[in-house]
């Protein structure tokens, strides 16, 4: 019963609740007693915090606010995703001390029915997302810590076999880059002045030569692992007070995306695209020395700083790419604020660090 995959709140009952914290050994003894329910929704999903009371003989931690998240996997238009967000919080990483992730009390995924849910713990108390406090030194260095335990956990040769993970096919890159290539002349005839002059032709160079650059590079494993792919500041939670313990959330690649890569992708992505340029100018030497250490202080052997650095800059270019594609189908007026500020960063940083010449060389 409690494998079955949950598609309403409805569905979550007393007695479900009952069964899942008992199989997770969260109860020991006694039984929910009652649940109230307040539903929200994400972009592709909806939720539901949990306050539970117990019976009077419960035992156990008993956990007292959870978190209900019920996803459809059918995008439509050929989109979609997988159980990849079930196999992040129930596989990758249980076996990972320290790992960044919020603890898991049930998850199952139905690929007949296209549909998963998870059940966390409540954290919304103690912690908000990224996005809603400024950036530090000191938040950087912790974001680089957690990232680096995860990485380090799938690094390279052996740690991709082990996981039974190849890396992307050249014509699974190439539609990555694809995916996002339309939004160049609809961002560049709608938003002429919100780009520096160099700016158009940059971007349709970048296209039409980066992707060899990336493909080059996946011929040699060092540097790749599981990655979470979409590490923004809305996808990590921070404490209200302080920078740690921090928490990546909701892991959900489409079925276009990458998700064994440089490692150092999700670090580049946090930086280049949610921080001030000042800022990142000032402090991603500090992280990435920080993300280094931490990887070789995980068991990562044989990656050095030269190399972690080129790859950094290998993947800020593709932070290009995560801006242009909000406007894919045209350009996008609701999220203009978003993606016109991800792309001058982007743009900025690709110019800050000369990352055109990683396809001259």
């Amino acid at each position: 019963m409690f494998d079955n995959v949950i598609t309403t709140i409805d569905q979550v009952t007393t007695d479900w609740l009952t069964a899942v914290l008992s199989q997770s050994s969260a109860l020991t003894q006694g039984a929910v007693a009652s649940i109230e329910c307040d539903a929200g929704a994400g972009n592709w999903s909806a939720n539901s915090k949990l306050k539970l009371t117990y019976t009077a003989e419960a035992k156990g931690t008993l956990p007292q606010r959870l978190f209900l998240k019920l996803a459809n996997t059918d995008l439509g238009n050929g989109e979609s995703f997988d159980d990849s967000e079930v196999a992040y919080y129930t596989r990758d990483y249980v076996d990972t001390p320290n790992a960044p992730l919020i603890h898991c009390y049930n998850a199952a995924y139905s690929a007949k029915l296209k549909r998963y849910h998870v059940l966390l713990d409540d954290v919304s108390e103690t912690h908000i997302v990224a996005g809603e406090k400024k950036p530090t030194l000191e938040y950087g260095l912790a974001l680089a810590e957690g990232l680096a335990v995860m990485h380090a956990r799938w690094w390279g040769v052996q740690g991709l076999a082990e996981a039974k993970l190849k890396i992307h096919s050249a014509e699974h890159i190439q539609t990555f880059v694809d995916i996002s290539r339309p939004g160049v002349a609809h961002i560049v005839n709608r938003t002429p002045n919100d780009l520096k002059p160099h700016w158009p032709e940059a971007m349709n160079t970048l296209f039409a030569k980066h992707p060899r650059a990336l493909k080059a590079r996946a011929q040699n494993v060092n540097g790749f692992t599981l990655i979470h792919g979409d590490a923004g500041e809305y996808n990590i939670l921070v404490p209200r007070d302080g920078v740690r313990p921090i928490y990546l959330i909701d892991r959900q690649p489409f079925n276009w995306s990458l998700t064994v890569w440089l490692g150092v992708y999700d670090l580049a992505y946090a930086l280049v695209l949610d921080w001030d340029v000042d800022l990142r100018r000032q402090d991603e030497i500090p992280v990435l020395e920080q993300y280094h250490a931490h990887l070789i202080q995980n068991g990562v052997a044989g990656y050095t700083w030269e190399h972690l650095y080129d790859d950094y800059r290998l993947c800020v270019v593709m932070c290009v790419y995560i801006a242009t594609e909000y406007c894919r189908g045209g350009v996008n007026k609701r999220w203009l604020p978003v993606w016109l500020r991800m792309l001058q960063r982007a743009l900025t940083a690709c110019d800050d660090l000369n990352c055109y010449e990683l396809w001259t060389l």
